[in-house]
């Protein structure tokens, strides 16, 4: 949808994350005083829509109040769907080795043509979106724009990484563009389509079932530090104008269905509240690290957290590795050998990551369970050991991670069709017992 498409002349933002936004395309449509008066200004529809519980705790309330031409049910009835690779949760009767697993880059399937939606492929999965709990790891592959079509997704939030190609994702609220290097993020229940800006697109997901990403707590770090909320941006309202028919796609219950409507539902032409689709650019992110000895726990990267019922524990973080500069004294500097209680999903858009500098590649991702052991490859190790250290500007990369509490289970996809990586333990084949007495 182009630009001249909307009430919008033009592409344009505010700024916050969980901000009380308050935005209107057409002056006077946006009510004052009252969320749902008798008759709304314009004749226009007032619709809430509520992301928590009405009785969630007020920092934590997220919900916004839209004012539209026709409210969301209108409708034609719904029928199913099949998009048989985007799966939801964890199958556990699925048996899974203690192993870690690495795929190279999914490829896009010659002269087969895929929107968003119908491109996205599950990799891993844990919890139940019915007990809204855990998350699934997913990679699209879109070489065409929705177009006509919209969707919606009642079982969790997305969590958007591109990798390659940039994206026009028009919402209920108004448009966001990301383009590889940035992230969105689109609140559960909210219509969006997604367009192309420059040819087919590759990226990861997060489809969060849990608790809402918000930003993590900064403790001992202070008040500056990490993603600032005012780097993140939310739309103006933007309707879209172009009259004629829609498809609306729905996945509810880890299932996926249809059904027709006879106008855009986006034709919102006002809103105000704190449930709204942000961006985010990474360059933004203020990284902190060691300054003197030791390589620190790489939660001081999270960007964003879904917190669980224990505190501390969350049901996903989402973590970056920016560049940033390396000046720790008589220290190994990548990531040391480790076993975690969080499950870990791996994946790098850009650039090299330091503990994988051959094998791991740019639209691949990798996924080590709850205690499962890995780390630096031979090659960083020897290196990372031997190294005159000097000041190091880690530079032109970015790999990214999904941290859960739960064990991901890999899809049957992404065990037999995509492209796993069977050689990947042998990275670590040639450490040998050097152990001199």
């Amino acid at each position: 949808m182009s630009s001249s498409d909307t009430a919008s002349s033009s592409l344009r933002y505010q700024s916050g994350f969980g901000n009380e936004y308050a935005t209107e395309a057409v002056p006077g449509a946006l009510p004052q005083g009252r969320n749902s008066p008798q008759r709304a200004p314009f004749d226009l529809y007032p619709e809430l829509i509520s992301g928590t519980a009405f009785t969630a705790p007020r920092h934590e309330n997220r919900r916004t109040w839209m004012y539209r031409r026709q409210p969301s049910v209108v409708a034609g009835r719904y029928q199913p769907y099949a998009q048989p690779l985007w799966t939801t949760g964890g199958d556990r009767h699925a048996a899974l080795a203690p192993e870690p697993l690495r795929w190279h880059p999914i490829p896009f399937e010659a002269g087969a043509e895929a929107d968003f939606v119908d491109g996205m492929r599950t990799l891993a999965a844990n919890g139940d979106a019915d007990a809204q709990s855990g998350v699934g790891a997913l990679v699209y592959l879109a070489t065409k724009s929705m177009g006509r079509r919209a969707f919606v997704n009642a079982d969790a939030e997305l969590l958007l990484v591109p990798q390659q190609g940039g994206l026009r994702i028009t919402t209920e609220l108004g448009l966001l563009e990301v383009k590889p290097g940035e992230i969105a993020v689109l609140p559960r229940g909210l219509a969006f389509k997604v367009d192309l800006l420059d040819g087919p697109a590759r990226g990861y997901v997060c489809e969060n079932y849990g608790a809402q990403f918000r930003l993590p707590e900064l403790g001992p770090i202070g008040s500056n530090g990490l993603a600032n909320a005012r780097d993140f941006l939310a739309p103006v309202a933007a309707y879209e104008q172009e009259a004629g028919a829609y498809e609306l796609i729905k996945k509810f219950g880890g299932r996926f269905w249809r059904a027709p409507a006879k106008a855009t539902p986006f034709n919102v032409v006002a809103w105000h509240g704190n449930l709204a689709p942000v961006k985010y650019d990474t360059v933004n992110f203020m990284t902190i690290g060691s300054i003197s000895f030791d390589h620190p726990d790489p939660s001081i990267f999270t960007v964003l957290t879904s917190p669980s019922d224990t505190p501390g524990t969350a049901n996903c973080d989402f973590v970056i590795f920016p560049p940033r500069w390396l000046v720790m004294e008589d220290t190994f500097r990548p990531p040391w050998y480790h076993r975690n209680l969080m499950s870990e999903f791996m994946g790098l858009v850009y650039g090299e990551y330091d503990a994988k500098p051959g094998g791991f590649k740019p639209g691949g991702a990798s996924l080590h369970n709850a205690m499962v052991p890995h780390g630096p490859d031979e090659e960083a190790f020897e290196k990372a050991s031997s190294v005159d250290l000097k000041p190091q500007k880690l530079d032109n990369t970015l790999a990214f991670m999904f941290e859960s509490r739960y064990r991901f289970i890999p899809t049957a996809f992404a065990m037999n069709t995509a492209p796993l990586d069977h050689d990947y333990a042998d990275c670590w084949a040639g450490l040998k017992d050097k152990f001199t007495a």
